[in-house]
Formats: structure tokens, C-alpha cells, sequence
């Protein structure tokens, strides 16, 4: 019988693997072909409100996933015959036992490598598939209407924050960078009076809750409490602006503007001398806000401590210390006597001043980075914002661990929380502003499109309860503040 050579036997079977891989690759579409028949079939069968389009969008992106899956797994089994050839190889040599180890050792690198690689070849394929398939909904998203009323520009340097008067007449008051803070007319964007008493940059805003008073915080170690007499201008008409789904907007330019000088409001009166100026802390005092009844204040600094003042006497009635590291923001409880601050040391404090004789404090601890904001809601909770991307919301009567937790993409900034409807604005890092429920559910984020919405790190937002006009006000480092509508639907807000 011939013996056959070496060379035409490799030949042979060379030729016989190419012969079968064809086959399977003709077997494999042929089965595609089938299946991907019987899904459409089922498809057109099933009972479901979503356009036929839609579906078989979503079918050909589900099958290409599982056509992805099926290549890697298929790879990493061939790695697994090739890492089990190459033991038996090993051990047919006969290795000593240390030589084998490290053997072994190399070869565990190298099954290490390829799994690592594996996986994120995974990850990357399940990303842009999942990214294929969500903006196929965004289209067909809407949870809430948003709408762009008014922009106010004035300010030569970034807005670090603003408020809204809780006071007839209803104006907007922000603080900024360029060592001013502004009053504005909300339904016309004039700007109706410039307070330039601060020496460093205004940090913080808050009105009195009964009177025609402001106080400030700076970056030069002081606190003002100063008056304001404002007269609103006649209203305009407001240009018609189509109203436009919050969800997931289109940004067709993320491009920084220009960094123009932005000229001041024209004739807009100033006041240079505060009323009272609060004076104790030995650094940047970064917030500030009036306890329940307005003839108390807190103050937050750099300095790790918070100042408890009395109005009337600028005197320091308390300093609460205890902070590790510098403060970053302060609020008041709107009806009680409970001041909460945060921290870059990652907590919030909660000071209670019900009892006059005594006030008792108690830690937060459940951010991983720096709090930027702490603030109270009407009810029994506490909504904290942090670096680490998250924000929760905290029971007063329980204080171990956090009821909802919403987790984000980017660092949030001085939050805020509707009184009436309990939505949680999150400025964020980003350029983003992202409305969530009081349970963690998204509802809405502001537009982003036609050149809408800021162009800079958003540092702040605020609630307005008392004005048809604009009921959300955002501030950033673009030098504006925006004024926006927010309309919820009143399902969403029952859910």
C-alpha cells in the first residue's frame, strides 16, 4: 500500500478544513437567513402599538449583538483549545515541576491578557449597540416640556449662584465672579440694581423672607446684609418659542463661544455700602442663608466652620465647627430652626438650634467625594448633590443610609427642590441640567439645542413657585443665567 508523504497529507487536510469552514459559513448564513425569517414572521404576528419600522429596527440591532457575542464566544473557545495544547505539550516534554509552574505562570498571563481584551471588546460592542438602540427612542421620549423664556446677561465673569425673592416685587437676584450681585426683572431680563460692595467674588445670594434684604457671601472673608429698593418695568411681550421636549436633546454645537468682553446693563443703579457686614471668619466665605424668621443668619467658609450671626447686633452667637476640610455650602430648613452644611470632607452636617439651650449636630456620611450641596425639602428630607457624581435624598428620622440615590455623569453643583412639585434640579459639571423625583426617576433634561441652554460648567439652580413666566432659574460660567418653564405633566407628577 503507497505511504503518503508529510507534505500531501497537510496538504490534504488543509484542503478538507477549507471545505468544511465554507460549508459551515453557508450553513450559518442559510440558518441566519431562516431565523431572521421566522423572528419578522413573529414580529408582523405580535400585538404591539410600536410602528412596524420601529420593531424591525430594534430586531436587526438585537441580531447584530447576538452575531457579536456568538463571533467572541466562538474566539475564546479556540483560545481555551490552544491553552489546552500547550499544557499537554509541556507536560509531553516532562518539565520539572518548577519549570512547569512557571510555565504555567506565563501562559495564565497570557490567558489573563486575552480575557481582558475579551471583555472589553464586549463592553465596547454592548455600548455602541445599547447607544444604537436609546437614540432610537429619543425621538418618541417625551416626559416633560421645557421651555427657553429668558436669558440674563450682564455679569463679566462666571455666576456662581442666584436666588429669587420670596417678597413682592418678584425679582431675580444672582452672584457672580466679577465681585458683584445683580437684581433682575424676570419677565423682561433688564437688570434693575447692581450691589458692588464686595471686595473679592460673590459666592452666594439669599432674600430675606419678609423684607427688601440681601445677603451675600465673598471670597473676601465677609458677609453683607444690605437693602434694596426695586422698581419692576413694564412687561413685554414675550416672543412666541415653541415649546420643546426636555428628553435627550440633539446639541448640535458644543462649542465654547467667544470669551467677549459682555457689556453692563446700561442705567442700572448701584449700591457700594452694605447695611451690615458680618465679619469673624479667616477665609473665603462661600455661602450664606437666613434662618427661619430672618433675624438670624449662617455663613459657611473655608475656613471649616460655620458662623450662627444675629442681625440686629452683627454679633457671632455660635461657631460650628467640625468639618474636617473647607465648607463648600450651607441652607436653612424653610419652618424649623436646622441649618445643614456640607463639606469636602465627603459629609453633611445637620445642626439643630430648636432647643436654645443646646444644639445637638449630626453627620451624613455616604458620598465618596466633595459635597458641594445639602438642602431641605418642605417635607422630612435632605437632598445632597456631590462630586462623585451621585445625589441622595435622606429621611430626617432616619439617618444610616440614604432613600433614593441618583447616580450620574458628571459632578453636580448647588441642587434645588420645587416646593410644590418636590423635582430635584441637578446642575452639573457638564453643561447639563437634569430634573429627577424625589424617588430617583428621571423626568426631563433641559435642552441643549440651537444654541440653547448654557455653554459652561452650570454652578447653580433655583426654584421659583411664585411666577407663571419662569418657574427654574440655572446660573453657570458662561456669565448668564437662564430663566426656564417647566411643565410636568399632572400623571408624571401623581407617579
Amino acid at each position: 500500500m503507497p505511504v503518503e508523504s508529510g507534505s500531501s497529507a497537510a496538504a490534504r487536510q488543509a484542503k478538507q478544513k477549507r471545505k468544511s469552514h465554507s460549508l459551515s459559513i453557508r450553513r450559518t448564513n442559510s440558518t441566519e437567513q431562516d431565523r431572521s425569517g421566522l423572528q419578522r414572521d413573529m414580529l408582523e404576528g405580535q400585538d404591539s402599538k410600536l410602528p412596524l419600522s420601529l420593531r424591525s429596527n430594534l430586531l436587526d440591532l438585537f441580531s447584530q449583538i447576538e452575531r457579536e457575542f456568538e463571533n467572541l464566544y466562538i474566539e475564546n473557545i479556540e483560545l481555551r483549545r490552544e491553552i489546552d495544547t500547550l499544557n499537554d505539550r509541556l507536560a509531553a516534554e516532562g518539565h520539572t515541576f518548577e519549570g512547569a509552574d512557571l510555565a504555567k505562570g506565563a501562559l495564565k498571563t497570557k490567558a489573563s491578557h486575552s480575557t481582558s481584551q475579551l471583555s472589553q471588546k464586549l463592553k465596547t460592542t454592548y455600548k455602541a449597540s445599547t447607544s444604537k438602540i436609546v437614540s432610537s427612542f429619543k425621538a418618541t421620549t417625551s416626559r416633560a416640556i421645557c421651555q427657553l423664556v429668558k436669558e440674563y446677561v450682564g455679569h463679566r465673569d462666571g455666576i456662581w449662584d442666584l436666588s429669587v425673592t420670596r417678597t413682592q416685587p418678584v425679582v431675580l437676584g444672582t452672584a457672580s465672579a466679577d465681585h458683584t450681585a445683580m437684581l433682575w426683572s424676570i419677565e423682561t431680563g433688564k437688570c434693575l440694581l447692581k450691589y458692588m460692595g464686595h471686595q473679592g467674588s460673590v459666592n452666594s445670594i439669599k432674600f430675606h423672607p419678609t423684607e427688601q434684604m440681601a445677603l451675600t457671601a465673598s471670597g473676601d472673608q465677609t458677609a453683607h446684609i444690605w437693602r434694596y429698593l426695586v422698581q419692576l418695568p413694564t412687561p413685554q411681550p414675550v416672543a412666541d418659542i415653541s415649546q420643546t421636549p426636555c428628553e435627550d436633546d440633539v446639541d448640535f454645537s458644543d462649542k465654547d463661544e467667544a470669551d467677549g468682553e459682555v457689556e453692563g446693563p446700561n442705567d442700572c443703579p448701584s449700591i457700594r455700602v452694605a447695611t451690615t457686614t458680618l465679619r469673624s471668619h479667616q477665609g473665603v466665605v462661600i455661602a450664606a442663608d437666613w434662618l427661619v424668621g430672618g433675624k438670624q443668619v449662617v455663613t459657611a467658609s473655608w475656613d471649616r466652620a460655620a458662623n450662627l450671626y444675629d442681625v440686629e447686633t452683627s454679633e457671632l452667637v455660635h461657631s460650628l465647627t467640625g468639618h474636617d476640610q473647607e465648607l463648600t455650602h450651607c441652607c436653612t430648613h424653610p419652618t424649623q430652626r436646622l441649618v445643614v452644611t456640607s463639606s469636602r470632607d465627603t459629609t453633611f452636617r445637620l445642626w439643630d438650634f430648636r432647643d436654645p439651650s443646646i444644639h445637638s449636630v449630626n453627620v451624613f456620611q455616604g458620598h465618596t467625594d466633595t459635597v458641594t450641596s445639602a438642602v431641605f425639602t418642605v417635607g422630612d428630607n435632605v437632598v445632597s448633590g456631590s462630586d462623585d457624581r451621585t445625589v441622595k435624598v435622606w429621611d430626617l428620622k432616619n439617618m444610616r443610609s440614604p432613600i433614593a440615590t441618583i447616580r450620574t455623569d458628571s459632578a453636580v453643583n448647588r441642587i434645588s427642590v420645587s416646593a410644590n412639585q418636590k423635582i430635584i434640579a441637578l446642575p452639573h459639571d457638564n453643561r447639563q441640567v437634569r430634573l429627577f423625583d424625589m424617588s430617583g426617576v428621571r423626568l426631563a433634561r433641559l435642552p441643549r439645542s440651537n444654541r440653547q441652554g448654557h455653554r459652561r460648567m452650570v454652578c447653580c439652580s433655583a426654584w421659583c413657585e411664585d411666577n407663571a413666566t419662569c418657574n427654574l432659574f440655572t446660573c453657570g460660567f458662561d456669565r448668564q443665567a437662564i430663566g426656564w418653564n417647566i411643565n410636568i405633566p399632572a400623571l408624571l407628577q401623581e407617579k
